[in-house]
């Protein structure tokens, strides 16, 4: 399909703990859109949305949602199952990639480094560690660093973890335990079939959680990152192959750990985000911006690609 004018339905929104940062995605495609002259839809997601959908009967779909049910693999059936092109990755490396359990089975056997761990059920933390400390405790299916805890040896949490202490394992029923990896975030963006840059991310304060991502200042972002170029390549090579051993398409983000201590030995990768935010703040449309992709181009390109 040429280049348009097309009739983009735009979903966002949702119920997940992400919908702030889906509705801020979501407003900045649609606009760039419009600037471009599509037609677009704004689609706040409910359990409507399929009636919505076929109402408005959009060329495309661009899914601008975070967190379930719109990147876990629910949306991506409904629409497999309305016959609706949609933007982003598809069913099957919908359901792999929101599971951090199924990306390690689905990447380690690929050669590429992901940290140890295994689930564990909450309940199991308050009669002792499951991990020698320090060591990062997750929900196995959220993202934007929803519910991550780091336990160390004089942290807060207690010892074992006081069963009243506020922590992801009063919201959730089983987490993901992972060794800690100290050292540096980074993050390699894929357009495409193509890794894009590394940028480094370093949070004002503590940790790179949910508050640091999306609030203006609270993280700086060095892009590219000022980082041996032999540690450039492996996020770059990592991160396509990932990208291309789930199935993703369109975009993807894949995050890493950095122990520079340890050089290219040191690389961790933690998880491939198959819906990368799109928000001002975000890391895909800054890295293309960096390479002289604007931003309504990075959407452009993207729906070319679901088309």
């Amino acid at each position: 399909m040429s280049r348009g004018p097309w009739h983009v339905a735009v979903l966002m929104g949702g119920w997940s703990a992400e919908r702030p940062v889906s509705l801020s995605s979501g407003e900045g495609v649609a606009k760039a859109l419009e600037s471009r002259g599509h037609k677009v839809m704004r689609i706040d997601m409910d359990r409507d949305v399929a009636l919505r959908l076929a109402e408005v009967k959009p060329d495309v779909v661009f899914n601008a949602l975070h967190g379930v049910p719109g990147e876990d693999g629910t949306v991506q059936g409904m629409m497999d199952l309305m016959g609706i092109k949609y933007t982003h990755s598809g069913l099957a490396t919908s359901v792999i990639a929101i599971d951090k359990q199924l990306t390690k089975q689905a990447l380690v056997p690929h050669g590429i480094a992901m940290p140890g761990g295994h689930v564990v059920r909450s309940e199991s933390l308050y009669e002792g560690d499951p991990l020698p400390r320090p060591y990062v405790l997750k929900p196995v299916n959220e993202g934007s660093s929803v519910g991550v805890a780091i336990v160390t040896e004089d942290g807060n949490y207690g010892s074992p973890i006081g069963r009243d202490t506020a922590g992801p394992w009063q919201d959730f029923e089983e987490l993901l335990a992972e060794p800690y990896i100290r050292g540096r975030e980074l993050t390699t963006a894929v357009l495409g079939d193509e890794a894009l840059l590394v940028t480094e991310l370093r949070p004002k304060s503590g940790f790179y959680d949910f508050d640091a991502k999306y609030t203006d200042g609270m993280t700086e972002h060095v892009c590219p990152a000022e980082i041996p170029d032999e540690i450039t390549q492996a996020c770059r090579d990592m991160a396509l192959r990932a990208h291309q051993a789930l199935g993703c398409k369109g975009t993807s983000r894949s995050d890493f750990r950095w122990d520079d201590e340890k050089g290219v030995d040191g690389l961790f990768l933690l998880e491939v985000n198959t819906q990368p935010g799109m928000t001002p703040l975000s890391l895909v449309p800054e890295q293309a911006a960096k390479l002289g992709i604007d931003y309504a181009e990075l959407v452009e390109r993207i729906i070319v690609e679901a088309l």
